[in-house]
């Protein structure tokens, strides 16, 4: 059995239902779903997302990325997306290791194995795809192991994921990782600002004072920040405002101009406009049908 064939029974065997679970590995999730799935906003943290069956499309912005057994995902900084599961079955589920980045163990690795080159402060998209190699897919299949002996977890786990990012490090394609791993680079200096936008998007957004954070000019930071999210800030805010709204009435039953109202718009239909324009059904209708889907997927879970 080769590693993507193990990787495959190790994770089928330990999530017997679709989601994202936590695993008593440290920063590791495991995902699985049995069918395609509608675009559903979320945020993604400094991630790797390791697809091991199926495939996925994530939209950043306007950009769409695709990726399945042959390519890994990293996003690097904090960054409000559109993912939707689009090859999965009963009998073929897409399942998906995703490991947080420890930034701690990375910018160790970065000291440790130095590399020399003159793009490693280049603004780069906050995503990258990068082929799967072998040594990573191997790493993977002893760390997901560890769960069948979970009285070795925490004396090996550590060792693995450290392992992994080395291999993410030195790999092909790993300009973002180096760049992640370095405190001063460009790409650090804009995850300062989104931290704070992510923690003020209700708020007026001012962009010189997201520079001040970033510590850049005004029009460095715009165009690195617009670089790495492919978002002006004005739009970033917008996608964290309405990913928010959504989640509200879709989970919570929050009415439409509530949840406009708590994420910071002032006027409903200013709120209902930029919604559909965005999710292409006005608020109230969207979040009908997103309860609707969930009813149907909870059902369908039931009976398998």
């Amino acid at each position: 059995m080769d590693p993507l064939e193990k990787l495959v029974d190790l994770i089928k065997r330990h999530v017997q239902t679709d989601g994202l679970h936590r695993t008593p590995l440290p920063g590791v999730s495991l995902a699985r779903s049995g069918q395609p799935t509608i675009p559903m906003p979320v945020v993604y943290e400094p991630t790797l997302c390791l697809v091991v069956q199926g495939g996925k499309r994530v939209m950043l912005g306007t950009t769409a990325y695709v990726y399945d057994a042959a390519t890994y995902l990293v996003a690097s900084v904090d960054l409000p997306v559109m993912g939707s599961v689009i090859e999965a079955s009963r009998d073929a589920p897409y399942l998906c290791l995703v490991l947080d980045l420890d930034m701690t163990v990375l910018s160790d690795l970065a000291l440790r194995y130095p590399c020399q080159s003159s793009d490693d402060n280049v603004p780069s998209a906050g995503i990258a795809l990068n082929e799967t190699s072998p040594e990573l897919l191997d790493a993977a299949v002893r760390l997901v192991g560890l769960l069948d002996t979970p009285g070795d977890i925490e004396a090996l786990a550590p060792l693995v994921v450290r392992e992994m990012l080395y291999r993410l490090l030195t790999g092909s394609g790993n300009g973002i990782i180096r760049q992640m791993a370095q405190a001063d680079s460009r790409l650090n200096q804009i995850a300062k600002a989104i931290s704070w936008l992510r923690s003020h998007y209700t708020e007026p957004c001012r962009i010189d004072s997201m520079a001040d954070i970033a510590g850049m000019s005004r029009s460095t930071f715009h165009a690195h920040f617009k670089a790495i999210t492919a978002m002006s800030p004005l739009e970033f805010r917008t996608e964290l405002r309405l990913q928010e709204a959504r989640r509200l009435m879709a989970t919570e039953a929050v009415d439409a101009a509530s949840a406009g109202y708590r994420v910071g718009y002032e006027s409903p239909s200013q709120f209902s406009r930029a919604y559909a324009r965005m999710f292409g059904l006005p608020p109230a209708k969207d979040a009908r049908r997103l309860r609707r889907v969930a009813e149907v997927s909870m059902g369908e879970s039931e009976l398998v």
